[in-house]
């Protein structure tokens, strides 16, 4: 397979995996500017829409509403994404690469499994989105696209850019939102005269449950991120501001985010009955298509470009699989990462066509179930970085990602995911499941999902005591 690869490496393909990029290593001319075009395109596409629909279709929620939930729910949820793409650039380590500095090097399989079922999981359902607007491009026509060959044609566009790496995959992400953020302008224009933003729902219980499922998915698709944001800094010179880089991300996740999460949320709520009967018939792709109707056959080309944006947000699922993959352990290290990235895509192209009738159920489940891990995933992370490590990247040893008896036993993070996974129990609310806590909040079937809250806070206030005794404990791991 390396013979394969070095060959391929005089053709531009990226031969690197997690090896750390050192400082003398990183490419002098990459902009801080890459941080925000490359959250920008990953958002910017139908994906970021169709979660915007669920606030109505599902939760039952008024467009005031949603719009209030979008708001606050990515503000909040985006902001360690934005601090862990600060790392990468200091560091010169992928984001499941650093995790070993909190969880230990075993311990680090856990997040390590859930990232790699995370990228396979949002690639499968992108691309039945994706699929799903295709098909809406002719949907009275019987040379209609087949829904199995409008996925096989995402996955091939993402698999192409993927391969390539971490210099194509920016140049890619740095052009390819433009013209989307043109067509999603253009589907506001031609739509918002019918839209209904209606009083607000409602008050009590039953309203706070559904704020709360509805913010629970959000705090999925925007924190889920955050077990990639470091891959995409990692050639950035080391002195590059932190606070640029920060504030570039965190914009770059958030416009699209609450921009198109509320346009999506809108466009829901359109009072004309061919809408409706559209999106009930067509789902996501029979919405927009609808909106752009008016367009005729310019509105066809349109729906074309928005289906390949999922591309955009393919991408750095596909191109951050292959480096989460490798965290697994050295034997897999020993693997090029353009084969990983091979065996992944045709995994989530199976899985997607066999799911593509599942859209909505599965796009809520995968969504809460991010945000639980995540938000203990990220609160490990930042109280190691703050509490025990002084807020300084001094006081980690980034070239020793790989050495067992130096990084930290584990047992500490291990302890407070375990308790962080219990308050999730505790706090979820599911199609399959609801928590004692959770069916407390609203509809006592349906419940109000407080999971991703009460993960964060059980793992928040046992990890300190426990990763102090671990450090007394093991005083030579000072990796």
């Amino acid at each position: 397979m390396w013979r394969i690869v070095e060959k391929l490496d005089s053709y531009g393909v990226e031969v690197r995996g997690i090896e750390r990029v050192r400082p003398d290593e990183r490419n002098p001319k990459q902009s801080a500017w890459d941080a925000c075009t490359m959250w920008m395109a990953a958002n910017c596409n139908i994906s970021t829409f169709s979660l915007g629909t669920l606030g109505t279709s599902i939760f039952y929620l008024s467009l005031r509403e949603c719009f209030l939930a979008i708001l606050f729910f990515n503000l909040l949820s985006t902001i360690p994404v934005a601090y862990f793409s600060t790392w990468g650039c200091k560091l010169g380590l992928r984001q499941m690469t650093i995790g070993r500095f909190s969880f230990g090097y075993y311990t680090s399989l856990v997040p390590v499994v859930l990232n790699i079922i995370a990228c396979i999981g949002w690639s499968t359902i992108n691309s039945i989105v994706g699929a799903s607007v295709l098909q809406a491009v002719t949907p009275d026509s019987a040379h209609n696209i087949p829904v199995a060959a409008a996925i096989v044609i995402i996955a091939i566009l993402t698999l192409i850019v993927s391969l390539f790496g971490y210099k194509v995959v920016h140049m890619y992400e740095r052009y390819s939102w433009y013209p989307v953020a043109v067509i999603f302008i253009i589907l506001l224009g031609l739509s918002a005269k019918y839209m209904v933003s209606g009083p607000y729902g409602g008050s009590g219980s039953l309203e706070a449950g559904n704020i709360l499922s509805f913010g629970a998915a959000i705090v999925g698709f925007g924190l889920g991120w955050s077990s990639l944001a470091a891959d995409y800094t990692v050639s950035m010179p080391e002195h590059t501001p932190s606070w640029k880089i920060f504030w570039l991300t965190y914009a770059g996740l958030n416009i699209p985010l609450i921009l198109i999460e509320t346009l999506g949320a809108a466009m829901t709520t359109v009072t004309p009955d061919d809408y409706q009967a559209a999106f009930a018939d067509g789902g996501i792709g029979g919405l927009i298509g609808a909106g752009l109707s008016p367009a005729k056959g310019f509105g066809q080309f349109l729906l074309v470009l928005l289906a390949l944006s999922i591309v955009g947000n393919n991408i750095p699922n596909m191109y951050s699989l292959a480096l989460t993959a490798q965290v697994l352990g050295r034997w897999v290290q020993m693997i090029p990462r353009f084969f990983l990235v091979i065996i992944g895509t045709v995994v989530y192209i199976i899985l997607a066509i066999v799911g593509a009738s599942h859209f909505e159920e599965w796009l809520d489940t995968l969504l809460v179930l991010l945000s639980y891990w995540l938000a203990i995933y990220s609160t490990i992370l930042l109280e190691e970085h703050f509490i025990f490590r002084k807020g300084k990247f001094s006081n980690y040893m980034p070239d020793e990602y790989n050495n067992i008896g130096l990084l930290p036993l584990g047992l500490a993070a291990l302890f407070a995911l375990c308790c962080g996974i219990a308050g999730a129990v505790l706090g979820m609310a599911t199609v399959w499941y609801v928590g004692v806590l959770g069916r407390q909040i609203g509809n006592p079937v349906f419940g109000g999902d407080i999971g991703f809250e009460l993960s964060l806070a059980f793992s928040a206030i046992t990890y300190p005591p426990a990763r102090w005794l671990e450090k007394r404990l093991t005083p030579n791991r000072i990796a």
